[in-house]
């Protein structure tokens, strides 16, 4: 669940920035139509059901005490283990599941606030009560699963797990080591923790006049309406002064973001991987190829950006096109405000290729009354989708405000919710969850959908043609962008492990220089964007980044064998992807559909489809 949240989160930075919640003139949860909120009931009938599966974890938990030492010895006595886990894991789930839903509903609200707080201490209780399951699995040997497996065949059910298990043998240190790696681990996190602290809560922004000459500070939440002003002037100027509290700290900056890929470059060496990235790779079996396919392929067709580039720089009538030109509209004139309802329909026609089963499961998410979708006082903000709790529908938090950015956020969290209830509804417990590595290919794949339905359901040419530049904005933001940020995190940290004494000033001609390759001759590299590498997260995530750009090209390689293949790829698609869980290893997942992530063809999809869209704008044009 956590790890939807926190995609989600993401996905709404990388778009431009998640909205502050407005409390003043929200309306109550009370004046909200039941139909538009959340129905908890389906996990727990009350809290004091709640307070029951709580007291059952409390009253169970000293019970993992009567495996210890006993996982490796007894076929009958693992497998019994592994059943005890899955029932306390189930409720734990659960547990967690209630409690965050109902405290995002409100999050001032003392009694969830209280829940939620009392589960995460127990859960580093068991955390420690436990301590020794991950060590005692870890030293089976293969030999030692095969004779199990003979011994206790429904141990077969885990064969995928215990694979999984072996794999990370050569990289586990001895107890008394792992004890230590792990009493560190908070010393490694200080210069993330740092970060955010200094960026979000101490770095003093400038005053400025905003487009009516109006006093404004800036602030990075106020960064992505900015850019999409249609007044050029105060584009520039909110720009220009956005970036000078990151220049002036420049130095403090790159310190910190040195210091957290040196704390991961340790990581990776105490427990002796070659490399910090292939020891993040590694954890879902991604092989380095991988990720190198994906930046060497955007280089080798930087061209489809560069194109992009000439026709916005020709359609704005500018001189000198800049890095604030990217995101504001070409069409101004085209505004529409979408209701929810309405919403709902569209999304809907444009889901329908995936067929009746899928039609009839999606529809369950509103028959449940699975999706909150007004903002009220106190609600969370931004937009997310719960993941896989097994044995539990997946729910889905909006904060609807009538734009088009609102429908496609509902299709995208549409996708995880509806990846979340076939992997929990198709498998076992162990493989109810499926990786980060797959985790927006579902949510990408419906906003393609939408997109094709929507353009080609567009009323007039400038709605079409506003449509289209959307989606390609979008493959900019969300592939583009991102496959850029991999190039340079893989940069600065292979200069790091060689031992190169980075600085500020390095950092900043590295990430220009790609900035500019991507781009091409016509973007005027301001100086400003240079230090983005100063202000964005996802460079303290440890090679996470380069998975929504992946998931992206699997998306679009999926969409365009389903336009030259026809229905039977999205019925492959619901049957061998949403259905699988973790049963196999991502990679494994996506092939079985016929996409290779190490093959240039899948990525191209992307580079097809920008091309394809700018040909129609083009045409469109000229009409």
């Amino acid at each position: 669940m956590k790890l939807i949240k926190l995609l989600t989160i993401l996905f709404f930075l990388i778009v431009g920035g998640i909205m502050a919640q407005t409390v003043q003139d929200l309306p109550t949860r009370e004046q909200i139509a039941e139909k538009y909120k959340w129905d908890l009931t389906l996990i727990y009938k009350s809290d004091a059901d709640w307070e029951k599966d709580f007291e059952f974890i409390t009253n169970n938990m000293s019970k993992y005490k009567n495996f210890e030492g006993k996982l490796t010895k007894s076929a009958k006595e693992l497998y019994k283990a592994l059943k005890f886990d899955e029932e306390m894991g189930t409720k734990l789930d659960k547990l967690s599941l209630y409690s965050s839903l109902s405290r995002d509903l409100d999050l001032t609200n003392s009694k969830y606030i209280a829940m939620s707080n009392k589960l995460r201490d127990l859960r580093n209780k068991l955390s420690e009560i436990t301590a020794f399951w991950s060590p005692e699995l870890t030293s089976l040997k293969k030999e030692k699963l095969e004779q199990f497996y003979k011994e206790e065949p429904k141990l077969l059910d885990y064969k995928k797990y215990f694979d999984n298990i072996l794999r990370f043998q050569p990289h586990v240190l001895t107890t008394d080591k792992e004890i230590i790696v792990a009493q560190a681990q908070p010393v490694f996190s200080v210069p993330y923790e740092a970060f955010n602290t200094f960026v979000d809560a101490e770095l003093e922004f400038p005053i400025i006049k905003d487009e009516n000459g109006q006093d404004i500070k800036i602030s990075q939440g106020r960064y992505g309406a900015a850019m999409a002003s249609t007044n050029r002037d105060y584009r520039i100027r909110f720009y220009k002064n956005f970036y000078i509290p990151f220049m002036q700290y420049k130095n403090t900056l790159a310190t910190l973001l040195l210091g957290n890929a040196k704390a991961n470059i340790s990581d990776a060496k105490i427990r002796k991987y070659p490399s910090a990235r292939y020891a993040s790779l590694f954890q879902n079996n991604i092989p380095e190829s991988v990720y190198d396919n994906l930046v060497n392929t955007c280089k080798n067709n930087a061209n489809v950006v560069h194109r992009w580039v000439k026709i916005r720089k020709n359609l704005l009538k500018v001189d000198e096109y800049h890095p604030y030109d990217n995101y504001v509209t070409l069409f101004p004139s085209v505004k529409e405000d979408y209701t929810y309802d309405r919403a709902v329909e569209i999304v809907k026609e444009a889901l329908k290729p995936f067929g009746e089963d899928y039609m009839k499961n999606l529809q369950l998410a509103f028959d449940h009354r699975r999706i909150d979708v007004y903002e009220t006082k106190a609600k969370r903000s931004g937009a997310y989708s719960s993941g896989t709790t097994y044995k539990q529908e997946p729910y889905v938090l909006l904060n609807w405000n009538g734009t088009l950015n609102d429908v496609f956020t509902f299709a995208h969290e549409m996708g995880h919710n509806m990846h979340s209830y076939y992997t929990g509804l198709y498998q076992p417990y162990q493989y109810a969850n499926y990786s980060i590595f797959l985790a927006e290919v579902a949510s990408t794949l419906n906003e393609a959908l939408l997109q094709d339905y929507l353009i080609k359901n567009a009323k007039t040419k400038e709605e079409k043609l506003a449509l289209i530049e959307k989606a390609i904005t979008g493959i900019c933001a969300t592939f583009f962008r991102q496959t850029a940020f991999a190039d340079f995190e893989h940069k600065f940290y292979k200069a790091t492990e060689e031992g190169q004494p980075l600085t500020a000033d390095d950092l900043t001609k590295m990430y220009k220089d790609i900035y500019q390759q991507q781009w091409g001759p016509e973007m005027v590299v301001d100086e400003e964007e240079a230090y983005t590498w100063a202000r964005v997260p996802h460079f303290y995530y440890n090679f996470y980044v380069y998975q929504y750009a992946t998931s992206y090209a699997a998306s679009l390689a999926i969409m365009e064998k389903y336009k030259k293949e026809g229905p039977t790829v999205l019925q492959n698609y619901i049957e061998k992807f949403l259905k699988a869980g973790s049963s196999k290893y991502p990679i494994d997942v996506l092939k079985d559909l016929g996409v290779d992530m190490n093959d240039p063809k899948t990525i191209k999809a992307v580079i097809n489809r920008m091309n394809e869209l700018m040909d129609e704008m083009e045409t469109l044009l000229k009409q």
